[in-house]
């Protein structure tokens, strides 16, 4: 993975920028994910400004993983993600909505330093082309968790 390469757009109500050091294979993922999403799913709180991009600089593929895998793979990830920056997390296990939001609103309550903030919890239905796919599945749950720095 080179160090240099420019990050991706994808462009919403505003723009999602993939951070460079996310690998190849991660960025076309994600793009092939975002789509899914109608564009006023990503929208940001009264106090952000709108035109600032999210700047996602990690990626949980949670889909297939049960409950609670997706939520501590999420945990594990935000470590890595620094002030101002994003995670994307994409899950297939129901229970992740609950957890993942829980998680979030719980993190603001209780941690003054850093908090997160959850701007999309999303939920997708594809329909499977092929039923003996495993790569495939019906409802997908998108979640962008932002980290912010409350000082």
């Amino acid at each position: 993975m080179s160090a240099d390469r420019q990050s991706t757009t994808v462009y919403f109500p505003y723009s999602i920028n993939l951070s460079a050091d996310l690998s190849d294979t991660e960025q076309q993922d994600i793009s092939n994910l975002l789509d899914l999403l109608p564009a006023h799913t990503v929208t940001t709180d009264h106090e952000a400004n709108e035109t600032q991009p999210v700047h996602v600089q990690r990626f949980v593929d949670g889909r297939g993983l049960a409950c609670p895998m997706p939520l501590l793979k999420t945990k594990v990830a935000l470590r890595d993600v620094t002030a101002g920056g994003s995670l994307y997390v994409v899950a297939t296990d129901a229970n992740s909505q609950a957890d993942i939001t829980a998680f979030c609103q719980q993190n603001q309550q209780t941690n003054a330093a850093s908090q997160l903030r959850l701007i999309v919890s999303s939920m997708t239905d594809q329909p499977s082309a092929d039923s003996l796919s495993a790569q495939r599945f019906d409802t997908i749950y998108h979640f962008i968790i932002t980290k912010t720095d409350s000082n």
